[in-house]
């Protein structure tokens, strides 16, 4: 066994380097089909095409192309990989670097965290102490009740069957802490909902989703399993008969399904598991699952005999670049199929898929592919999905060309079809980038802010003081007193804070770089204030200390902001042929800057859907974070109109809830007024939905 690393230059995207182990047939097929013979839809053309493709979020990823090199060399399987391997990807001291990360076959040969962005926002915006005005909307929705969970980023998705609810555990606490895993709730009396106990989650992985549904064998829960301290991944099935005693009957594993992955990444087994989805045809019950795999991403098991599940099939978006790549067996087109699935549009470029929802009869899944769109397959015969269609409309199907289809649900009769974006690149200027690290030689402790922060001080150069902490940059004298700024401590290089601070004179420096001018002199141990850009972090850090700084503020240098995300409508009366209605957004999704009812601590994209239809009306049911739950009547497509909201904000509200108004997940009980909503800070919220006018109290 040998490795082969490709070096690819002169193409931003490309400007990795792929340790990948191979046979020498495996490398005489690698020379052969990029070198001499390219395809049509090759590594060549691949970076051209997407020169051609202007990004419209981050730095210019796809700049100008003008070759694809590729360098052959080849090193003995007995040389550690871990000391040429591309390190994890972060915002380093590159000055042109930029905080988005372009996938690439050097990631580890892991498939990032699917909700690293929602991780990385959560520490950007950490810091940040909130003027937006208290707002409290109960418009047609009313709280009931509430199963409470005070817990910061800790309460995920949520899910009922009868008169029980399910949530999530994210992050912390991680799967071995008492309190990680799905938490039951007795919501038989609405308005006092109970707390019955905890399905632990397996040690050191958290529980992202969950369903639980009646089938052939009983009352079946799943839930998926992603690591979060080293724990596994795939998914596990209860039988939930008696929701105060659950049975385990089954823990399922998943390896990626195609046999040349390792050959192209490296062995990719137990990868994580993010959505799922409980059906069934007839006597037969099967779950499918969204898994973290490179190929095959959508996977169907039987789980009739709930204690052996058994794979029965997998789909993967690399079937709409290349239909039949994974099966054919060639390395070169299933290379090729690798490439264009870690591309895509905007900040967040990848083809893999997100989550999945299937028809009551199950017959048809919907998924949410992020950029390979929203598809459509038969599954009438699991063992064989066939594609009907795809629903992909970057021009239109967002305010900034960004497509992350990441929620789905279909209307009864599956002619309007709702989907959700998300997407957490927004208001870019005024939030301090994370993942930073500086480069060799800095001498003192760092924190990176946001280029309105930067701002901020450019126009009061001197006079204030204060600290800074590693999640804050807070002025408690002179021009700028009482600013609390969210900022982001270096990590790699940096001398730590911790959970410390450093107090000084906040004095603004200009850019810092060689030869750039000290723009106002620096006291001993002031706190310089730069400007990102033409340099090295460590270069900046390195002039404000020789000028006399004992810290550093760098401000980041894009004056850019883009909005959040919506929901998109489709119109799927010819399911073949889906045709894009209309896109809806609230006030915040839309905005590009914090103001007003929009709190700068706010998450508002969308999140996830769900849809009923009563009658001739159709509504949406979404979960939309920072914006609470939003109903929207979209009956006509064209047309959509919001009818309902639960949003709280301000003090009082924020203890209660342990944070602001974060709603993760939704859950409506069929034909009644009843929605679960689960609050990842304060955990379970049961609403009651009214008709026109203003909601009653959820209690009467």
């Amino acid at each position: 066994m040998f490795y082969i690393l490709l070096i690819l230059s002169n193409c931003r995207l490309a400007q990795v380097y792929v340790l990948m182990p191979l046979s020498l047939h495996g490398i005489q097929m690698a020379y052969f089909s990029l070198v001499k013979k390219p395809r049509n839809s090759g590594p060549r053309e691949l970076c051209s095409r997407r020169d051609n493709h202007k990004k419209s979020k981050g730095t210019g990823i796809m700049k100008q192309c003008n070759a694809f090199k590729l360098t052959f060399a080849l090193i003995s399987s007995l040389m550690a990989f871990s000391a040429i391997a591309a390190p994890p990807p972060v915002v380093t001291d590159d000055p042109d670097d930029e905080p988005l990360h372009v996938l690439s076959l050097s990631d580890e040969f892991v498939r990032p965290d699917p909700s690293a962005p929602l991780i990385e926002h959560d520490a950007a915006v950490a810091g940040i102490v909130s003027d937006a005005p208290f707002a409290k909307v109960t418009k047609n929705l009313a709280p009931a009740g509430r199963g409470e969970r005070v817990s910061a980023n800790s309460t995920t998705d949520v899910w009922a069957l009868s008169d029980y609810a399910y949530t999530g555990t994210f992050n912390d606490p991680c799967g071995g802490d008492p309190e990680a895993g799905i938490w039951i709730w007795d919501v038989h009396n609405k308005n006092k909902p109970e707390f019955v106990g905890i399905i632990q989650s397996p040690v050191g992985s958290r529980t992202n989703d969950v369903r639980v549904a009646t089938m052939g064998s009983g009352d079946i829960l799943v839930h998926s399993n992603e690591s979060c301290a080293g724990g596994p991944g795939g998914y596990e099935v209860y039988n939930v008969d008696d929701p105060s005693n659950p049975v385990q009957l089954a823990s399922v594993r998943i390896d990626d399904p195609n046999a040349l992955t390792p050959l192209i990444f490296g062995p990719i087994t137990d990868v994580g598991v993010h959505n799922l989805w409980l059906f069934s045809q007839g006597a037969q019950d099967f779950v499918g699952v969204t898994t973290e795999t490179v190929y095959g991403n959508f996977q169907i098991y039987e789980i009739t005999d709930p204690a052996n599940p058994v794979l029965v099939s997998f789909w993967g978006a690399e079937e709409l670049f290349d239909p039949g790549v994974v099966a054919s067996g060639d390395f070169n087109r299933n290379l090729d199929a690798a490439l264009w699935l870690l591309d895509g549009f905007g900040a967040s470029a990848n083809r893999f898929l997100h989550d999945v929802t299937i028809t009551a009869d199950g017959t048809r899944a919907y998924l949410a592919n992020w950029d390979a769109g929203l598809v459509l397959l038969d599954i009438s015969d699991p063992t064989n999905p066939q594609l009907v269609s795809v629903a992909l409309d970057p021009a239109n199907g967002s305010l900034d060309g960004e497509v992350n289809s990441h929620s789905v649900w279909p209307s009864e009769d599956g002619t309007i079809v709702v989907e959700g974006e998300e997407d957490f690149s927004a208001w870019e200027a005024t939030v301090a980038p994370s993942n930073v690290t500086f480069g060799a030689g800095n001498p003192i402790p760092g924190v990176m802010a946001a280029t309105s922060t930067g701002d901020a001080f450019e126009a009061n150069q001197t006079g204030s003081a204060g600290f800074i902490t590693a999640s804050s940059v807070e002025v408690t004298s002179g021009p700028l007193t009482g600013s609390v700024f969210g900022a982001n401590e270096f990590s790699g290089n940096n001398f730590p804070l911790g959970a410390g601070s450093y107090t000084g004179n906040f004095v603004w420096i200009g850019r810092a770089c060689n030869g750039d001018p000290i723009l106002n002199p620096l006291g001993l141990g002031d706190i310089a204030v730069v400007r990102r850009g033409a340099c090295s972090f460590a270069e900046k850090s390195v002039n404000a200390f020789n000028d006399g700084a004992g810290g550093i503020v760098v401000t980041n240098n894009n004056p850019n902001s883009t909005p959040w995300s919506g929901i998109r409508i489709w119109n799927y009366a010819d399911p073949a042929n889906p045709i894009l209605a209309s896109i809806f957004d609230t006030e915040c999704s839309a905005s590009t800057a914090p103001g007003g009812n929009c709190d700068a601590r706010g998450t508002y994209s969308s999140h996830n859907v769900l849809v009923e239809t009563s009658g001739n009306r159709v509504k949406a049911y979404i979960s939309w974070y920072s914006d609470g739950v939003v109903v929207v009547d979209v009956t006509n497509p064209y047309d959509p109109i919001e009818i309902a909201r639960y949003h709280r904000a301000g003090a009082e509200f924020e203890a209660e809830n342990g944070g602001i108004q974060d709603i993760w997940g939704i859950y409506k009980v069929p034909n009644e007024p009843w929605i679960y909503a689960s609050d990842r800070n304060g955990g379970l919220y049961v609403l009651k939905e009214y008709g026109s006018g203003s909601a009653k109290n959820g209690k009467d």
